[in-house]
């Protein structure tokens, strides 16, 4: 395994104002990546847990949107109370948040 044991990406991607889907930028995804950088050094996870910013994950309707790699989880990120829950029960305790996931409907073609 590389040096790190869970990944997280965080879309920051903008969309146009008109455009239905929205975007992570504009409900708050920078500051959701910030919360999980800062919940993850408080843990003691850094070098272990990785939070990135991400372009578009193609999931912004559902955003902000957060997948955790290898593991290969989406979620639904909206508040500093989710970053918390995830960090604890995922990053930490190794159970998937079930109510945070992002729907897997899109995935379908």
């Amino acid at each position: 395994m590389g040096k790190y044991q869970r990944h997280l990406f965080v879309c920051i991607n903008e969309r146009e104002a008109e455009d239905a889907r929205g975007c992570c930028a504009a409900k708050g995804a920078s500051e959701i990546r910030d919360a999980f950088k800062s919940e993850i050094a408080a843990r003691g996870l850094k070098g272990k847990v990785r939070a990135n910013k991400a372009g578009c994950l193609d999931t912004c309707e559902f955003g902000p949107s957060v997948v955790v790699y290898p593991e290969g989880i989406w979620y639904c990120v909206k508040n500093k109370a989710d970053v918390v829950e995830v960090v604890e029960k995922h990053l930490e305790g190794g159970e998937i948040v079930e109510r945070l996931l992002i729907p897997r409907t899109w995935a379908k073609g």
